[in-house]
């Protein structure tokens, strides 16, 4: 259906909004439209269809904005949750299916050629037959390479191994530029080596906590019956693996701790690092991820965990580590096997953990996984089919928009000194803006991709990934490379190049909709904008200065100022709870809700910026703040399973949906002024209860 658009919108500034109806009924509470404001002949965006007009937007906008929507719509049985995102990602999935399967047709494909690498890719996969033909087989190479660990000087090496080939262990790696000098790259070395979400799911002792331990230990044992080993032994180990785990677990940073990037900036030589952890060979391990020669220092990002996984190395018996380097590879790599092991996989990790009540299909799987390992192979069709040029100009157009409102934003504060807001202009001056899609396309023509060889494919798609990291070393930095693919639906803010990012497949329908009119779009698409701004100045990026490094800009007042308010958000957000029994971890989410309350700030101001002074329009009874503020919550409307929810609490640093709307308004002052917010309603804070970063 075509809509008239001005050329206002043209200029840039359309984006979300869901859809349509006039508006018909309510409560004497629902949002009464300003006489002022003179209506036009166009469609708001808004979905009056969600509203459900019982709830009081004072009170619940988040149930007010999309209620009925929430009561109507049932999370399909493959999905831990469903939402607009959700909905932006099956449109995708759909698009990026037709471009795969129609590269699979094509037999005629020439050898190394991006149509071929995809179309063999998603073929091996599906090629259910076969993989229940080679059951095991495909990793007998790699079982036996477990098998060979004679010593525990070897688990180093085994270890890196399982790096290249995203198997899992006790410790991970990845490339990227160095905190302190962003003109380098470094290798990064973390911990890892958990087969459940945290180390919560180890050591608290909640009911459903202890219920899904019990329920892991069972799913170990039942993986390692089937790759061979009889009930006993796969008893005896499943125990000994989940101990182990256990152990692991125990000397693990938490989520919170791991958030500081000054405390998990250290610097160690080889010296430093054999004084660290004795038991482990530090230059076998650099050997075997490739890093030798490349680097004469690793950051290890949390020293004690790796003293503590020394000691543990130490007590641990060898044939406890086969075990474990066993089910890591087994566990990893169960989704491309036969169809047994399919099952078990998804018994556990999708139905005990999420909550999902029947896996996906197998072709959506398969277009997932050619997706996820072709990543810009897949991009650059992707873009050619359905990202227009001008559409890219429209987002250039509105992120123009929030760094101008920003500026200003920074400009009032009044809390801050002039010094800091001086290095913080400084800092916003050098940020850059990607959108849509790489100016330069990853080279594939390394990757061999077979089309009978599933575990063969993703083998050697992970070490090519691997081995793409580890060819940055040494090198100046890439500064035109996504860590996103066009068609992944997200955004990213990177402190170490001071970039916010934008891919093609965010900006779409119903997260961006080219039909909607300004106000929706600014609150639709606008939050992530001003979200993905902000996180260069909430409690982590703001210790990055504008070109990538880690360092101080802060006046301590100033800096003091800031804390005292993060303290407020974390005891606002750590008193809402989405299940009972559960409540959010407001230190864990800190950083994300404050870019959550400064991009919905931002989003008002940017569109004050592009109405330049001109009257909006009242659209389906909603004046244009309170469409900006409908656009910000439907398209953050969601609904997940309670298993989901309960993992999100436990390890995601986002809120769940309804605190990410309700939580963000409830301090913002023209929400306030948009619906008429007064003492009593429930989405009511005092004055000085409410908190503004920027």
């Amino acid at each position: 259906m075509k809509r008239t658009l001005c050329s206002s919108l043209i200029a840039g500034l359309f984006v979300t909004g869901i859809h349509l109806a006039a508006h018909a009924g309510g409560n004497d509470d629902h949002p009464k439209a300003a006489a002022a404001a003179a209506p036009v002949a166009t469609v708001s965006g808004v979905d009056v269809a969600a509203i459900d007009t019982g709830v009081r937007a004072q009170d619940d906008f988040f149930r007010y904005s999309q209620g009925k929507w929430l009561k109507d719509v049932e999370i399909p049985s493959d999905r831990a949750s469903w939402g607009a995102f959700n909905i932006a990602q099956d449109k995708v999935e759909d698009q990026v299916r037709t471009i795969i399967e129609g590269a699979a047709a094509d037999k005629g494909a020439r050898k190394g050629s991006n149509a071929q690498k995809m179309g063999d890719y998603y073929a091996s996969y599906v090629d259910e037959a076969r993989r229940n033909e080679l059951g095991l087989a495909p990793l007998k190479a790699e079982l036996a390479r477990v098998a060979a660990l004679k010593d525990k000087r070897g688990i180093a090496a085994l270890a890196a191994h399982f790096s290249r080939i995203g198997a899992g262990a006790p410790l991970d790696m990845y490339v990227h530029q160095d905190n302190k000098d962003s003109t380098r790259m470094i290798v990064d070395v973390s911990q890892s080596g958990l087969g459940m979400p945290n180390r919560d799911y180890y050591l608290q002792d909640e009911a459903r906590l202890k219920d899904i331990r019990a329920k892991y230990q069972s799913h170990v044992e039942k993986m390692l019956a089937l790759a061979g080993h009889a009930d006993a032994a796969a008893a005896e180990q499943a125990a000994r693996i989940v101990a182990l785990e256990t152990g692991i677990a125990r000397v693990q940073w938490s989520a919170v701790e791991n958030r500081d990037p000054v405390k998990g900036y250290n610097k160690m030589g080889l010296a430093q690092l054999k004084a660290l952890t004795p038991n482990f060979d530090w230059s076998a391990w650099m050997k075997g991820v490739g890093a030798a020669g490349k680097v004469d220092s690793l950051i290890i990002s949390q020293p004690t965990y790796f003293a503590g996984l020394d000691k543990i190395i130490a007590a641990t018996p060898l044939d406890t580590w086969r075990s474990y380097f066993e089910f890591r590879l087994l566990s990893a790599y169960a989704p491309y096997l036969s169809q047994a092991f399919v099952d078990e996989s998804f018994a556990f990790r999708g139905s005990v953990l999420a909550g999902t009540r029947e896996n996906r299909p197998l072709a959506k799987r398969a277009i997932a996984q050619v997706n996820r390992d072709l990543s810009e192979v897949v991009g650059q069709a992707y873009v050619e089919q359905h990202f227009p040029a001008e559409r890219k100009q429209q987002v250039e157009a509105m992120v123009r928009n929030f760094i101008i409102a920003f500026r200003e934003g920074i400009q009032t504060l009044d809390w801050m000194t002039d010094d800091t807001k001086k290095q913080a202009q400084l800092k916003l001056s050098k940020m850059k803006a990607k959108i849509g899609y790489p100016d330069k396309w990853r080279d594939y023509s390394s990757l061999d991709i077979v089309r009978n060889d599933l575990v063969g494919n993703v083998l050697r798609a992970r070490e090519f990934a691997h081995q793409y990291g580890i060819n940055k070393l040494g090198k100046p930095v890439d500064r035109a490379a996504w860590s996103m693919s066009p068609q992944t639906v997200n955004a990213y803010y990177s402190p170490e190049l001071n970039e916010v990012v934008f891919p093609a497949a965010r900006l779409q329908y119903p997260l961006y909709d080219t039909e909607a009119e300004p106000a929706i779009n600014y609150g639709a698409v606008g939050i992530s904008i001003g979200h993905e701004i902000s996180h260069a100045f909430d409690d982590q990026g703001s210790q990055f200065d504008g070109d990538g490094n880690l360092r101080n800009w802060w006046t301590k007042e100033d800096a003091d100022q800031f804390a005292a308010r993060g303290k407020v958000l974390v005891a606002q957000y750590g008193g809402y709870s989405p299940l009972p029994g559960y409540h959010l971890n407001g230190e864990l989410t800190l950083g994300e809700n404050i870019a959550d309350n400064a991009g919905a700030i931002m989003a008002s101001r940017a569109y004050k910026i592009y109405l330049a002074g001109r009257p909006a329009p009242v659209i389906d009874g909603f004046t244009a703040e309170q469409r900006l503020f409908m656009g910000l919550a439907q398209a953050r409307r969601g609904k997940a399973r309670d298993a989901a929810l309960i993992s999100q609490v436990k390890s995601d640093p986002h809120s769940p949906s309804e605190f990410r709307v309700n939580g963000s308004l409830r301090n913002h002052p023209g929400f306030y002024e948009a619906f008429g917010v007064k003492p009593g309603d429930k989405m009511y804070l005092a004055p000085e209860q409410r908190v503004i970063f920027w």
